[in-house]
């Protein structure tokens, strides 16, 4: 689902790996689907490495935009403008158990943000996933 989604350092938005070069990728922004090189010297996070901190162990990206989906039904999240204590208040409903010390107002901004442009663009499909668990459990 997050596979080749990319969240570019100083960069606005979230971009999806086109190509890759020799010394340079090419991405192409999920907003305005202008292309652009992206040089080694930038910071370049796949959304499918990303994990949140929490008290147990460090939860996938991927299932906080599950829990996230679930609770808004498919919708949107709630903006990320929103005040530091609403979001975190949201986010604590999310995934109760996030580790306070080590995820920041800033963070629970662009994990939401992030949400509401893969939403937007239609780009969450948690169904794959359900069937390799269906998948799974039969053949054991």
């Amino acid at each position: 689902m997050l596979k080749g989604i990319l969240s570019i350092s100083g960069q606005p938005g979230l971009y999806k790996l086109v190509a890759e070069a020799k010394n340079n990728i090419v991405v192409e922004s999920l907003d305005n689907n202008k292309r652009m090189p992206v040089y080694s010297t930038s910071k370049v996070s796949a959304l499918e490495d990303i994990a949140i901190f929490t008290t147990k162990e460090d939860l996938p990206l991927k299932e906080v935009f599950k829990a996230i989906s679930e609770k808004e039904n498919g919708g949107a999240a709630i903006s990320p403008k929103s005040s530091d204590k609403d979001l975190k208040s949201y986010f604590q409903v999310v995934v109760p158990d996030f580790d306070k010390e080590r995820v920041y107002a800033s963070d629970i901004k662009k994990v939401l943000n992030w949400y509401n442009i893969l939403q937007e663009k239609n780009l969450l499909d948690f169904t794959e996933e359900e069937s390799n668990e269906t998948g799974n459990k039969a053949s054991e």
